[in-house]
């Protein structure tokens, strides 16, 4: 732990990059995954079963929370990381990915965004001070600008646009941060798939001279090969020096190939989402636990984890909770996605460490593509 905010870079393996971010309340071992925690809970998860499986960060958002319970009500009880009993590292954004996903609710201009609830359909305004100000009373440890996402494919003067407004909304957050000992705000580099726009915003942002930078507008309708082709174009032009986060991603094959191009950082709904309807990533590929055939398939998903959801129940077992609709399996396939998420992340550190990435990234690779069609 630091009393500051401090990045240090331990090791490189070729693009990949092996590291920890210090901070008061803990350290994160980087390259890191961190659990999405919307509205202060993990779906479906105790927080101390999270912790338990390699989490070191968990992430909330800025736009529901300010919503429920509002940012001033968790503020009076103490903090975010009092009121849901996490005392990690969190991370919140700023609520500019709703800008483009409830883009049926809000109205966008130079100030800000007014969003029309959700929830009960009332007003509210989110400037980039605002959003500075609802991250620091819940009091979260890594702070994001307010930016504009563009959905792709858009217009390109559309992503210029959004761009510019992003960098425009980036200082006027550095303004309202100010100096936070301790914690940090990561500016977020935006430009759609257009390569000249993000290398005109990552080094616009570089220029702010930020704790840490962030890569939006991804993995939001693009191919896989376009996002990686962005990473390529966008992390060259960030400091080597600070942590690099790819936001909102994403698949495990995601995260290999964007770890092998110098990502630090991820964060994604998707282990969660996906262990709630009945999906399962493993070291042996996915597995829809839905199907018939696990209807009478004693083995566990994966008999080698640490993880009890993963070694102490058959498939047979979490195939007849989640064709049934019982919430145990839903909540039995998250524990076991996250676990999973955190040991790949886990040998992918060791690899980096070890110089040994790309096989550790080449085995894996032909450990899904393989599956787990074994006799039941």
């Amino acid at each position: 732990m630091s009393e500051n905010f401090e990045f240090n870079l331990k090791a490189t393996d070729d693009g990949a990059r092996l590291g920890e971010i210090s901070m008061p309340r803990g350290t994160i071992r980087t390259p890191a995954f961190m659990p999405v925690g919307t509205v202060g809970t993990v779906k479906a998860m105790y927080l101390d079963q999270v912790r338990d499986t390699g989490a070191d960060i968990i992430l909330g958002n800025t736009y529901h929370l300010m919503l429920r319970p509002t940012a001033e009500r968790v503020a009076r009880l103490g903090g975010l990381h009092d009121f849901i009993r996490w005392q990690g590292p969190i991370l919140t954004d700023s609520g500019g990915f709703q800008v483009m996903s409830l883009s049926g609710l809000r109205k966008l201009d130079e100030e800000g965004v007014t969003f029309k609830s959700h929830v009960d359909g009332s007003l509210h305004h989110m400037s980039p001070e605002r959003s500075i100000e609802i991250q620091g009373l819940l009091d979260s440890d890594i702070q994001m600008q307010l930016d504009e996402c563009v959905a792709l494919p858009a217009e390109p003067k559309d992503i210029e646009r959004a761009m510019e407004l992003s960098l425009r909304w980036a200082e006027r957050c550095k303004v309202a941060f100010g100096n936070q000992p301790g914690k940090a705000m990561f500016g977020i580099v935006q430009g759609g798939d257009i390569p000249k726009l993000r290398v005109r915003s990552a080094e616009a942002l570089a220029g702010l001279d930020l704790k840490g930078y962030a890569v939006g507008g991804l993995a939001v309708g693009e191919p896989q090969d376009v996002m990686l082709q962005m990473l390529e174009t966008t992390l060259p032009c960030l400091p080597s020096e600070k942590p690099r986060y790819l936001m909102g991603v994403g698949t495990p094959d995601d995260i290999l190939k964007s770890v092998a191009r110098g990502t630090d950082m991820f964060d994604c709904v998707m282990p969660t989402r996906s262990g709630r309807h009945g999906l399962a990533f493993t070291r042996r590929g996915k597995v829809n636990i839905r199907n018939a055939r696990h209807a009478e398939d004693k083995r566990p998903l994966d008999e080698e984890s640490n993880c009890p959801a993963s070694r102490d129940y058959s498939r047979a077992y979490l195939h007849h909770l989640v064709r049934s609709n019982e919430a145990l399996g839903g909540m039995l396939l998250s524990w076991h996605n996250l676990a999973y998420y955190q040991e790949l992340m886990q040998g992918i550190r060791k690899a980096i460490a070890e110089g040994r990435f790309a096989d550790f990234m080449a085995e894996t690779q032909e450990n899904w593509a393989r599956g787990d069609l074994e006799p039941v």
